[in-house]
């Protein structure tokens, strides 16, 4: 076994990276760091208006260029799901409900196929992944289930999941819980900010 492979051996199942406003080279840069090989975009929206480098064709385009796969995963394990059932009344985004649906199932499923065959990275647009659904969602789902992320920062370094803001408790969740006033759901695990139901499609 080579240092390569020495080094890769310790290395979590995945990780996960948000593309803040860097420009397409210094991201570029990040995932080379950690010999990432395929990007799995989340990102219920695939564009940036602040930042048209990560709008889905250019993305993808550019990381193509770069030797970088890339897999677009918005519709099955995005943070904005399309369906009232998702949300509760002030617009939170109910994680529960998502992580039970069979849409959530089989994107992480193709997510999980994907990164046995290579070296993944989940990619939402923040870079703290305390604050994003790539983290409070899909991460704890696979933490859950044994399965280890590690979260590529802006300055290049890795953190791992257990020392990002947030982690400390997660346990199987208690999912929702109904309102005895108006039989609105409740739930804990939901997103941190109310946010805009459906999506521009790509």
């Amino acid at each position: 076994m080579n240092e390569t492979d020495l080094a890769r051996a310790g290395d979590p199942a995945l990780f996960s990276i948000g593309h803040s406003t860097h420009p397409i080279e210094v991201f570029v840069e990040l995932l080379r760091g950690h010999e990432v090989e395929s990007v799995a975009d989340v990102r219920s929206t695939p564009f940036s208006r602040f930042n048209p480098q990560f709008n889905r064709h250019a993305l993808e385009r550019d990381l193509h260029a770069a030797g970088v796969r890339y897999l677009f995963l918005g519709e099955e394990l995005g943070g904005r799901p399309d369906g009232d059932r998702f949300y509760d009344q002030e617009g939170h985004v109910l994680y529960g409900r998502m992580a039970e649906s069979p849409r959530f199932e089989s994107g992480l499923s193709r997510l999980v196929d994907r990164a046995e065959a290579s070296r993944v990275a989940v990619m939402c647009s923040e870079e703290d992944p305390a604050g994003c659904h790539r983290f409070l969602l899909i991460t704890r789902v696979l933490h859950l289930r044994g399965t280890g992320v590690a979260h590529i920062r802006g300055d290049g370094s890795r953190q791992r999941t257990e020392d990002v803001d947030g982690s400390q408790g997660w346990s199987d969740p208690v999912y929702e819980e109904t309102s005895l006033l108006d039989g609105s759901a409740r739930s804990s695990w939901k997103s941190i900010r109310p946010v805009t139901r459906g999506r521009r499609r790509a």
